[in-house]
């Protein structure tokens, strides 16, 4: 039937209503929460310095690593062969240290 004839019109339920409510502010809520965190651009930039040090670290374990793999397939000697030639292992072993402390440094100056 019509308004006109005198039925009343169908009235959403209150408390549906109310849920309906409660349910979309807890999305706005959430969303308003990610648009904040990708507008955090600090944030970002510090947890990417993160992933960044973990990678070298990673790198810097990896080429020790193999240093010392290499200087035990030597025979446990002093000099390491490298290109032909006889390079003394403490040579070897300073020099990558060098470059891991190089890699901190260049990595440490974008902060």
């Amino acid at each position: 039937m019509s308004e006109k004839n005198g039925a009343a019109p169908d009235k959403p339920d209150v408390e549906a209503l109310r849920a309906e409510i409660k349910q979309t502010r807890a999305d706005l809520g959430e969303t308003v929460q990610a648009l904040a965190a990708k507008a955090d651009v600090k944030a970002r930039a510090k947890e990417q310095v993160e992933h960044a040090k973990q990678r070298v670290r990673a790198q810097a374990a990896e080429a020790t690593g193999r240093v010392r793999e290499v200087a035990l397939q030597a025979g446990g000697g002093t000099e390491v062969p490298v290109a032909g030639r006889r390079v003394p292992v403490a040579l070897l072993v300073a020099g990558a240290a060098a470059i891991v402390g190089v890699i901190f440094l260049i990595r440490g100056s974008r902060r």
